[in-house]
């Protein structure tokens, strides 16, 4: 049985892009495995990247959400989400999922510019491929499956990142070898995406101040209706939830400062006074603030 390692926080950039976190200092490559009940509400903060990701699940189920469409992954299964999608994991009924999650940057693949050109762009500009659900039973699939497990086994040994390039580079193949004929010419990534993308980049730049919905709507260039549809669409949520628990990620490392009162970090986080910043944070971890700040110190 793999051991399992403690959840590493989704760290995100102002456009919404995670930070990550790579295991190697030269080697952009990620690799760990965790358990959905690690994240509050049992649900990862919706996010993209430039790297590529696959998950695979060990035991449970999970629901993903990749642009705003949700995939049901059982146990054995698993999803590669290509480059720049706005994705998250999530179990609306608090069911706990033991997974993998492997995150690759596609530069590790470019060392020579014809291998970009011919093989690397093609597949991450494919506007047919915004991700692809990994099945056990389809052989390709379990391929790919299975190399995903042996890099978390191998990935502590002191050749792990150049067994990870093999790795990375033979999945590569079988995605580019399987992968739908890309119909445009010229892709170009979903409008709906980007303006969501531009509304959470303001609500993270602004999260201090007191923000409106028609001040987070005008940032995406687009109605409040069409404001909230998107909300809904890719986070499963209104603008003011996810701001709010925006504000409540953000203070959590607060709490981790004794010199700072209660209230003085729900004011530094945009909350209107520390009595609704308490209940909201009791919402969403199960305890209050000071509960979480004697825990964690």
């Amino acid at each position: 049985m793999l051991p399992c390692s403690a959840a590493n926080p989704v760290i995100l950039n102002d456009d919404r892009s995670e930070k990550v976190l790579y295991d190697y200092p030269d080697y952009p490559i990620y690799i760990h495995r965790g358990l959905l009940s690690f994240y509050p509400e049992y649900r990862a903060a919706s996010h993209w990247h430039d790297d590529v990701e696959f998950i695979s699940v060990l035991s449970g189920q999970m629901q993903y959400s990749v642009n705003g469409e949700v995939i049901d992954l059982q146990t054995g299964d698993g999803i590669f989400i290509n480059s720049g999608q706005m994705h998250f994991g999530f179990s609306d009924n608090r069911q706990e999922c033991d997974f993998l999650c492997i995150l690759f940057h596609p530069l590790l693949l470019t060392s020579a510019f014809p291998y970009e050109t011919d093989f690397v762009a093609p597949l991450i500009r494919n506007s047919c491929l915004p991700f692809l659900p990994l099945h056990a039973s389809v052989p390709w699939h379990s391929e790919i499956i299975s190399q995903l497990y042996q890099l978390y086994s191998l990935r502590q040994t002191p050749t792990a990142p150049m067994r990870s390039l093999a790795a990375f580079a033979g999945i590569w193949s079988l995605l580019c070898d399987h992968a739908p004929s890309d119909a445009r010419k010229k892709p170009r990534q979903n409008q709906d995406l980007v303006i969501t993308k531009n509304m959470v980049g303001f609500i993270q730049k602004n999260y201090r101040k007191k923000i409106s919905l028609a001040e987070i709507a005008a940032a995406g260039a687009v109605g409040e209706s069409k404001c909230c549809k998107l909300f809904a669409k890719y986070f499963s949520q209104s603008p003011n939830q996810y701001l709010n628990q925006y504000r409540l990620g953000k203070s959590l490392d607060l709490l981790l400062n004794k010199d700072l009162t209660i209230t003085e970090i729900a004011f530094s986080t945009g909350f209107s006074g520390a009595s609704y910043y308490a209940e909201m944070f009791r919402r969403w971890m199960g305890k209050s603030p000071r509960e979480y700040r004697n825990s964690a110190i």
